[in-house]
């Protein structure tokens, strides 16, 4: 057995990891600092496809934790750049919030309800029977069907909220097609992110808290991955998954000192 090369770039999910809702979890700003002092690439992955990197920014700086807005890579930005290596310049229908109808006018689509080339469903906060139907009608018509990420549902601090997974089902059930799901597990939001940072599979390491999205997806994409225990995957979980991560800790704080400075 060689030994594995030394860690260059680091991946790592946000909620779950990095905070709880607004607060922060404890080693996550230690962290962040230890990765921007090391001058080391690294990117902050959500799932989330609400906010623009600008508003994440903002609400991981109001958690105290300072995360570049180049740093953070979402499920939108990789359905986008998705979008534009398949058909560029195409048009969509989006059922969605800013982070996603940003990230689609940045590579140069345009939004349209009449004979779209895709409808595109990301997480919102405010679906809609009307656009739920619309979408339904046009994939009918012959639109191609996306979705930023497969998560069923999420949190709130009123309790669970239904998610691009749940909605994604219903027009599903309701066309007999299926979406392509751009977001974690797939592992092509991994390959994405290692593109963006000119990175190499063999030298990053993926830190998650999910073994479901973060750790598959990590592992799929050829990457060591780090499970931590303060988010949805508890630690008598582990061993139920036919997978396991190259390491399990306990949070986020275990990992700072395993952030080194460049040779």
């Amino acid at each position: 057995m060689t030994e594995p090369r030394p860690i260059e770039t680091w991946l790592t999910d946000m909620d779950g990891v990095l905070v709880h809702e607004e607060d922060p979890i404890p080693g996550a700003k230690e962290f962040i600092a230890a990765l921007k002092g090391s001058g080391r690439p690294f990117l902050v992955l959500t799932n989330n496809s609400i906010f623009t990197p600008r508003d994440l920014r903002a609400r991981l700086l109001g958690s105290g934790i300072d995360v570049p807005e180049e740093a953070i890579w979402t499920s939108a930005l990789a359905t986008a750049q998705f979008l534009d290596d398949q058909r560029p310049r195409g048009s969509a229908y989006v059922v969605g919030e800013a982070g996603l109808t940003t990230a689609l006018h940045d590579i140069g689509y345009t939004m349209t309800e009449r004979m779209p080339d895709y409808v595109v469903l990301g997480e919102t906060r405010t679906y809609s029977f009307e656009a739920i139907t619309r979408a339904i009608r046009l994939i009918e018509a012959g639109a191609r069907f996306i979705a930023t990420n497969p998560d069923p549902s999420g949190p709130s601090q009123q309790g669970t909220l239904p998610a691009t997974g749940s909605v994604a089902a219903l027009i599903s059930t309701a066309t007999g097609r299926q979406p392509y799901y751009v977001g974690k597990p797939n592992a092509l939001m991994m390959r994405s992110a290692l593109n963006r940072l000119e990175a190499h599979s063999e030298t990053t390491v993926m830190v998650g808290d999910r073994m479901d999205t973060d750790i598959i997806s990590g592992l799929e994409a050829g990457l060591r991955t780090i499970l931590v225990t303060t988010g949805s995957t508890r630690p008598d979980q582990v061993d139920l998954f036919p997978y396991r991560p190259t390491r399990v800790v306990d949070s986020i704080a275990d990992l700072v000192g395993l952030v080194r400075p460049p040779d």
